[in-house]
């Protein structure tokens, strides 16, 4: 099954449509869901990889488990800051076992396959080699709360365009699905500004994609939301080198997640980068009541009215943990 559109609501709208209206049911571990298998999705405008809904317009957590990933870490405590409910899936209540990030950037405790893809595109730009590991062979040996869902990721540059072919196992269509693709057309187009090339098109294929029972609410309520298809999208990453811009966030992200006075000027950031920490500190603000203000003065000092409905979204709530959009957010993402 073939499913392309140009933005993620409307490959959102295409997906959850058919698998509402799929007869195919599987009872799992984690509970019964509707499936389709085999699947391949096509996001032709990877900078579209945003949610503009209500019920999925999830801009903080996206961008916290991306950073997670970029920081190679798998630390438990980071990625509960933006999603609560991770810790249903430590084996140790500490760590992650399947974290992406030390599987990107310290694979079998040797290899950084992000710079190993970088280089070898560099060397022979036609390459179909530039491959990304996540599973390993190990994983299913033994028992382990948490196996990556990506098996693997490929990156291939053709006509000066990068485009990304990711592989998944599994994937829950409803709350799996929007983070995965945030996360990987950001490392696309990261990888792309590396090599200098612009942004493809990103491919998403997937042995089970499926949606739980207990989500088909609101997958229901998401489809009656109803929304413009737009050409509305992220801010284009500048051009050049980024990996000096993604040190500086990493360490502001820190700074902020452990409650310190992050000066943004300081950072020397330019505007892409800069609001990305706009976005973190009003997220640590957002977690108490009282900071209304604070935020929109971090608002209105932001370069891009992108996010302004994020934001605005976020002002209006007054509990954030457990906030409605992350709400059992964890419960079934496998």
């Amino acid at each position: 099954m073939f499913i392309k559109a140009n933005t993620l609501d409307d490959l959102m709208q295409k997906v959850l449509d058919r698998l509402i209206k799929t007869k195919s049911l599987v009872v799992a571990t984690k509970g019964s869901s509707k499936e389709l298998s085999g699947v391949l999705l096509q996001l032709t405008n990877p900078s579209a990889r945003l949610s503009r809904t209500e019920t999925k317009g999830t801009l903080f957590s996206c961008l916290g488990e991306f950073l997670w990933y970029m920081a190679g870490t798998n630390d438990l405590h980071f990625i509960n800051y933006y999603i609560p409910g991770y810790e249903k899936f430590s084996d140790d209540g500490k760590t992650l076992y399947g974290a992406y990030g030390p599987r990107l950037l310290n694979m079998h405790a040797k290899h950084n396959q992000i710079d190993n893809v970088i280089n070898l595109l560099k060397r022979k730009q036609s390459s179909r080699q530039a491959v990304i590991q996540l599973f390993d062979s190990s994983d299913i040996i033994g028992d382990h709360s948490d196996i990556p869902c990506t098996c693997f990721l490929q990156f291939m540059v053709r006509k000066s365009r990068l485009h990304m072919f990711t592989s998944m196992r599994s994937n829950d269509a409803f709350i799996g699905l929007p983070h995965d693709i945030f996360a990987f057309t950001m490392l696309q187009e990261l990888i792309a500004r590396t090599l200098g090339v612009e942004l493809g098109s990103y491919k998403h294929a997937v042995g089970s994609l499926h949606l739980y029972e207990n989500k088909m609410d609101r997958a229901e309520m998401f489809l009656k939301e109803g929304w413009q298809t737009s050409e509305s999208i992220m801010p284009a990453m500048p051009k050049g080198d980024p990996w000096q811009s993604i040190k500086l966030l990493l360490k502001a992200e820190a700074g902020i997640r452990n409650g310190d006075d992050i000066e943004l000027h300081a950072l020397g950031l330019d505007d892409y980068w800069a609001d990305m920490v706009c976005l973190l500190k009003i997220f640590g603000l957002s977690k108490e009541n009282g900071n209304e203000s604070k935020i929109s003065v971090i608002e209105a000092g932001m370069s891009s009215e992108t996010y302004n409905s994020y934001i605005e979204k976020r002002r209006n709530r007054k509990a954030v943990v457990g906030a409605p959009e992350q709400l059992g957010l964890l419960t079934t993402i496998k």
